[in-house]
């Protein structure tokens, strides 16, 4: 699977400066006015994991492919963009595809960048944004409650427990809450899934700052001065050091990073949070001709995770030869691994662990 982010934000946030940095492109035009990103951009981005260049450094193969993720950059919102304002729904089927929101908050000061409410308030825009989401969604969920009642009237069991749970979600979405916080159980939520509500999306909420405030930032005052969730992820980073960075060499971003008091770049740890917020991780093929990164779900069996390469691989599915990650760089590779009696056959039960090196045998 590629990941995919969906960007959002109201104006003049910092929003496609970020995404500009992050995919190390110029493709989103930054302006100083509401509505420059028209169409949603798109830039793919390589997951950073030291893993791939070892295997790669004792494999030695013609090709090295890193996973992706993939930034869907979406034009600001602003309020009444469920009804028309601004650019509409226009852009919201853009984030019906992606697997997370990425909300940009702006916290920073500057009295060049006009702000679309005449002031810094990162409050007022979460909720703003929110409350376009969520009545997007209450059309959704409203339309689908109209249908399913009608068809639920010839006394189908399964379309009245499907009533019940549409006018459970009509309410909650009603009080202005989202959906992903709504308690479902796992049967309720396939189905909930089906509807691929905005809100029903992992949400990153991301606090656009000053260089300076970067290594002092206070996550835990920033969530209860926004009401969020112990569980919700806010990640502070500063679009102008983001793109301040495309142009450095590595060892010059790492000193600039150090006189930051920063360890990582905004763009790595916004990947790290991504994958643990989704339950993702990477395990690996190695080969003469490829070593490659692949994303999967944690808890994936091995055919799912033959699936990610190719659906026939998990249709077809026989075994999977299997080595851990600390096991083939220790042995050098896979033909000590096999001889030390590291590398294990695999069948249909097996739950895939992050950093496992696979080969698929499967049935064509």
């Amino acid at each position: 699977m590629s990941l995919k982010i969906g960007i959002v934000g109201l104006p003049n946030v910092g929003k496609s400066t970020l995404f500009n940095a992050l995919t190390r492109s110029k493709g989103a035009q930054a302006a100083n006015y509401p509505f420059c990103t028209i169409d949603p951009n798109i830039g793919v981005v390589e997951v950073p994991d030291e893993r791939l260049d070892r295997l790669a450094g004792l494999v030695k193969p013609q090709n090295v492919i890193p996973a992706v993720v993939e930034f869907v950059d979406i034009a600001g919102l602003v309020k009444g963009a469920s009804e028309g304002e601004g650019l509409g729904n226009k852009f919201l089927a853009n984030i019906r595809e992606c697997h997370a929101i990425a909300q940009v908050i702006r916290f920073f000061e500057d009295p060049d960048i006009a702000h679309v409410h005449g002031g810094i308030n990162p409050k007022l825009d979460m909720d703003v944004i929110h409350l376009e989401l969520i009545l997007a969604d209450l059309d959704t969920v409203s339309r689908r409650l109209s249908e399913t009642e009608k068809k639920a009237k010839s006394g189908d069991k399964e379309l009245i427990t499907q009533v019940g749970m549409l006018n459970q979600l009509k309410n909650h979405l009603e009080a202005e809450k989202l959906a992903i916080n709504l308690d479902f159980t796992e049967k309720e939520q396939e189905f909930i899934r089906d509807l691929h509500l905005l809100t029903n999306k992992p949400f990153i909420y991301i606090a656009n700052l000053k260089e300076e405030a970067l290594a002092g930032f206070d996550t835990e005052k920033a969530k209860k001065d926004l009401g969020l969730g112990s569980h919700e992820q806010i990640l502070p980073i500063s679009a102008k050091v983001e793109e301040d960075l495309v142009g450095f060499n590595p060892q010059e971003a790492d000193e600039y990073l150090k006189e930051l008091g920063l360890t990582e770049s905004g763009l790595n740890a916004f990947i790290r949070t991504a994958y643990r917020l989704l339950g993702l991780m990477t395990f690996f093929t190695a080969g003469p001709k490829e070593v490659r990164a692949w994303t999967v779900k944690k808890g994936a069996r091995a055919p799912q995770a033959a699936g990610v390469i190719h659906t026939d691989f998990e249709k077809g599915f026989i075994k999977a030869e299997t080595i851990s990650y600390d096991d083939f760089v220790a042995c050098k590779g896979e033909q000590e691994a096999r001889d030390k009696g590291k590398l294990r056959m695999e069948g249909k039960e097996y739950v895939v662990q992050d950093g496992d090196v696979m080969h698929f045998k499967f049935n064509v």
